[in-house]
């Protein structure tokens, strides 16, 4: 499967800003276990001068790329095509322990008499099929209806949200039920409305599986993009230092093929 897609950010500083930007798929394409084949090209320009950013490696094959500028427009635009599959991920004990801790947006400890009343006695895949499909129902997709503060406690609470917080949802509830469980940042072809979209990836049975409660996209089909506890690990755009304003924000994913998808089968990301 051959899969494409973009992203164009337009931002006006108000001031000296570091920017760290993720949006370049992770980097699973370039070892010798991958079975597959990734290009790609990031350019980011400040008033229309091209600028170098440092690429910083991060967990999982996540790439972060830095860059420093003054007071100004800055644009980045990124192009990558993958084919095949990704190299399998080591798995390592640190974060099987890691991801069943509470985070910034998964408040697990929280959430725990939920979990224990609605999926006492389930585990493995069993365990996971249930929480995503009990978010799934309980949760209206609903564009604009959740702060970027927000998290899975909020979102139960209010029941409605976007892939973020269907995400962070189905974290909490299994975190709480001692599965570790991480967010992907991905980026999906048949996504509509077409955006960066997060999933959840809960560790079962040896192996980490991919779990979208929003069923919005053929999971198959995903190009990983960043890998953490939760949203403020895999931020398209991170800044300090000044004033920065998102103008413009254009995402594209298209694949020659989109695969069926069962909500139900389990399914492995690159």
């Amino acid at each position: 499967m051959q899969r494409t897609a973009t992203a164009h950010l337009d931002l006006t500083l108000r001031g000296q800003a570091d920017l760290a930007f993720i949006v370049a798929a992770a980097d699973r394409w370039s070892s010798s276990e991958g079975r597959g084949a990734m290009e790609e090209t990031l350019t980011v320009t400040h008033d229309g001068a091209e600028l170098t950013p440092r690429e910083i490696p991060d967990l999982h094959g996540t790439r972060m790329h830095h860059v420093r500028a003054s007071a100004g427009h800055v644009v980045l635009d990124y192009t990558v095509t993958v084919t095949g599959e990704g190299a399998p991920e080591a798995i390592s004990p640190a974060d099987l322990i890691r991801y069943v801790r509470p985070s910034r947006y998964c408040q697990s400890d929280e959430l725990w008499p939920t979990a224990a009343a609605e999926f006492r006695g389930l585990e493995g895949l069993e365990l996971i099929d249930a929480v995503t499909g009990w978010v799934r129902d309980r949760l209206s997709y609903v564009p604009g209806s959740s702060l970027p503060t927000d998290g899975a406690t909020e979102t139960m609470l209010a029941r409605r949200g976007v892939c973020r917080d269907y995400a962070h949802l189905v974290i909490a509830l299994l975190r709480a039920r001692d599965v570790p469980t991480r967010l992907a940042a991905v980026y999906a072809p048949g996504l509509t409305p077409m955006d960066f979209h997060a999933i959840a990836e809960a560790y079962v049975d040896g192996a980490w599986y991919a779990l979208d409660a929003t069923d919005l996209a053929p999971r198959r089909s995903m190009v990983r993009i960043a890998t953490g506890r939760d949203a403020a690990d895999t931020a398209f755009l991170s800044n300090a230092g000044a004033e920065v304003i998102l103008n413009q924000i254009a995402v594209t994913a298209v694949a020659d093929e989109l695969p069926a998808d069962t909500s139900a089968e389990p399914v492995r990301l690159a």
